[in-house]
């Protein structure tokens, strides 16, 4: 459209890590989940749309991440505030570029199965006690039966929850465990297909206009 900018001279956003960096690093929780440095220069120009989407700060807020998300900055969602404070590493109620590459990585079509596997676990472990609770189980169930805009009757909730629970306590102890959850995900592998975003795959032809010839550092480029 007509903008151009130097390959050198880019408007870092707030708490900005350079792409190769990100790249190179092996996250401590998910080792498998990197992204190349083409993919992470490509999710920089999509960080910047949401992080500027409702205050231009250049850091995601709840509010952004709920839009990004619903299309509706006040449909509040636990299912959306259990991955807003997943990627909230460092807990101050924003999500910094770091932040955004490193947790969305697990939902790349690259990212193992182990990674995404633990990651759906902290989701549903909501008070971060270690184990999934059949009370934790429910309310996962009703925050992603809500997003749906699925209503049941609360017997059948009940029943689905009952099920589910029973059928992952292998050991009867009211609780589900680490490898618990990863044995019934790995039966029934549908619960985790949310965990994976094709369009990650291909996030470098969505946002093509920042990757640059490396032969040439200071390039302008029509965006």
């Amino acid at each position: 459209m007509g903008c151009k900018y130097s390959k050198k001279v880019i408007n870092k956003v707030p708490g900005y890590e350079e792409p190769i960096v990100l790249a190179s690093q092996t996250p401590c929780e998910y080792p498998s989940s990197a992204v190349n440095v083409s993919e992470v220069e490509a999710l920089y120009e999509l960080y910047k749309k949401l992080s500027n989407s409702i205050i231009a700060d250049g850091l995601i807020h709840r509010e952004e991440f709920q839009l990004a998300l619903f299309r509706n900055k006040n449909k509040r969602n636990l299912f959306a505030d259990r991955i807003f404070d997943l990627f909230d590493i460092k807990k101050n109620g924003v999500i910094e570029f770091g932040e955004f590459v490193r947790s969305l990585g697990v939902f790349h079509p690259d990212a193992s199965m182990e990674d995404k596997i633990k990651f759906a676990f902290r989701l549903y472990d909501l008070r971060q006690t270690g184990y999934i609770e059949r009370e934790e189980l429910k309310e996962m169930v009703l925050a992603l039966l809500h997003e749906s805009d699925l209503v049941l009757s609360d017997d059948i909730v009940e029943s689905i929850v009952d099920k589910t629970f029973s059928d992952a306590d292998t050991k009867g102890d009211g609780r589900i465990d680490q490898d618990e959850w990863k044995a019934f995900v790995s039966k029934h592998p549908s619960l985790i297909k949310n965990m994976t975003l094709p369009y990650l795959k291909d996030i470098t032809l969505a946002f093509p206009s920042f990757v640059v010839n490396s032969d040439v550092d200071d390039a302008d480029v029509c965006v």
